[in-house]
């Protein structure tokens, strides 16, 4: 037998405090940058988890953060597992309703806040039941007016912790250590708590040689934000293995990161496809040097061919597509070419780089189509069906469990064909929706406010491809008899506008006479894409 030492996130950071003690965090706040050690990154998560306590959270408490990525954060994403806590990071995208929705139904008892944010809150504070206290984490040595309630100078709190305060050592590896909310593809969002065993195990994958291959020569800069699905898990497993990390704060510019990457020499940065759409554009336009750059990390949607062949063949980097979702903390699949496949082709390479890979060790996936498991063919659709040591099995509270997880899979709701290299290419989702830079749209959502505009007779919303945000929405509407002069598109986007956030706008409205329908009544959007065909090539372009 094996000794039986459990899997946690305090020990993860304790190895980086034995081992690299000297190496930095670079961190981009809103108004200034800092510089941290992996020693001062322990001795402040001490302190922090050391405040918690003392202001009387205990363990399993939820604890939601909202903010950026930068060094605070990081720091409570160990401080918070590290006295039993649970990190739960809330999407600063989402509408003030999700966002509400989300911290009431985590029974979050603790708010980290950025100052900048503070606003957000504010307006939803008075819906919030189990919130006890806020922490607002500024550069000023004050706090921010504000009209919230029990509030803590986050600098101030962790001044009054203790440096030597020992992490939690009765945590069974199974607790919950993280929590995350999907991004309300339909309805409300769906929480999925990761355990502390999940999230080690999960970092171990992402330093894979096959994976992303984090080590402690890498300097890491996640501009996917901290507060979707933890990053991509990149700041676990950064402090874990050591590597440097530079972090880019508030909505950071296609300059500010192609300046950080250059003046930190990163080496390893990740993100969806329009950060790097906007970065080429960027590199295109000014003189940077991204040669430290070993990976572009890709996910949340396709990335086109081009764009990946542009990094390589002009930039020199190497363009890893990968593939994961909330429920999978995420990393599912990396796009990477076997031995025998580096020899082929450069069209063949880019096409096998284009899709979005083989699962990793630690997962394993079937693909079910309408006869049973699909074929290997790259032909044959299905739907991609997961299980593995880092994947839910279930929801948080939400009777959606029963549909996505049955008979010990997670059924994701992604269509994919599967290649005779076992790698898989997204084809559609089972339900329409839309990806905007990495997020998604519900259009049932927007459909139904819709039809709620009085001169509305029917609507229905679909993705329209865009050379950015690589979907956008598209609302197609047939008017009440009478109201087709009497009606404009700019009077329907102004009714949608106080309703939703502004990414979620459609991009423009289509008036049609009827919406095409299947044999139940359904709308039949594809049929709907077909008519609309000369349309969308033109806006596409």
């Amino acid at each position: 037998m094996m000794m039986n030492i459990p899997l946690t996130v305090p020990a993860m950071l304790e190895h980086a405090e034995k081992y690299f003690s000297h190496k930095e965090i670079n961190s981009r706040t809103a108004t200034s940058f800092y510089n941290l050690t992996y020693a001062g990154l322990a001795n402040d998560t001490r302190r922090l988890s050391s405040a918690l306590t003392k202001i009387g959270l205990r363990k399993g408490d939820r604890i939601g953060t909202f903010a950026w990525n930068h060094h605070r954060h990081l720091t409570a994403y160990f401080g918070i597992p590290g006295m039993g806590g649970v990190l739960h990071t809330i999407n600063i995208r989402l509408s003030a309703e999700h966002i509400s929705y989300i911290i009431n139904h985590a029974e979050d008892k603790v708010l980290f806040i950025d100052a900048e944010l503070v606003p957000i809150i504010e307006k939803i504070q008075h819906e919030l039941k189990t919130v006890q206290a806020y922490i607002i984490m500024t550069d000023d040595n004050t706090l921010p007016e504000t009209t919230l309630h029990n509030v803590y100078h986050y600098e101030k709190l962790l001044w009054e912790g203790d440096e030597n305060f020992d992490f939690v050592k009765d945590i069974d590896e199974n607790d919950p250590a993280g929590m995350c909310f999907t991004s309300a593809t339909t309805g409300n969002p769906k929480g999925v708590f990761y355990s502390h065993r999940g999230i080690v195990l999960h970092s171990m994958s992402l330093g894979l040689a096959d994976s992303a291959a984090i080590s402690e020569s890498d300097v890491m800069m996640p501009v996917v934000p901290m507060f979707h699905v933890n990053a991509w898990g990149l700041p676990f497993a950064s402090v874990w293995f050591g590597a440097a990390q530079v972090l880019p704060g508030p909505m950071p510019t296609p300059a500010v990161l192609a300046e950080m990457i250059e003046n930190h020499r990163v080496t390893l940065t990740a993100g969806v496809p329009t950060i790097w759409i906007a970065l080429l554009k960027e590199l295109e336009n000014g003189s940077y040097d991204t040669s430290s750059l070993r990976a572009i990390l890709c996910g949340g949607s396709a990335a086109p061919k081009s764009m990946i062949q542009t990094f390589e063949k002009k930039y020199n980097i190497p363009f890893l597509h990968a593939y994961g979702m909330t429920e999978t903390s995420p990393l599912v699949t990396v796009s990477r070419l076997k031995k025998h496949q580096k020899s082929y082709s450069e069209e063949a390479r880019l096409d096998f780089r284009s899709k979005q890979g083989y699962v990793v060790p630690g997962v394993e996936m079937k693909v079910i189509g309408k006869d049973g498991e699909v074929k290997w063919d790259g032909k044959e659709m299905g739907e991609l069906l997961l299980r593995g040591n880092w994947v839910a099995d279930e929801y948080y509270k939400d009777d959606r469990t029963k549909e996505a997880f049955r008979d010990g899979w997670l059924h994701t709701g992604d269509v994919v064909t599967v290649d005779p290299e076992g790698n898989i290419k997204i084809m559609d989702r089972t339900k329409d929706l839309i990806k905007s830079g990495g997020e998604w749209i519900s259009s049932v959502d927007l459909e139904n406010a819709l039809m709620a505009h009085e001169a509305v007779f029917e609507a229905t919303v679909i993705a329209v491809p865009h050379s950015e945000w690589q979907e956008r929405p598209l609302a197609c509407v047939v008017l009440k008899d009478g109201m087709r002069d009497k009606v404009t598109k700019e009077e329907l986007l102004d009714f949608l506008r106080p309703q939703f956030v502004k990414w979620w706008l459609p991009d423009d409205i289509v008036f049609l006479e009827e919406i095409p329908k299947t044999s139940v009544g359904k709308f039949l959007k594809r049929a709907l894409r077909d008519q609309l065909k000369d349309y969308l090539q033109t806006t596409s372009k």
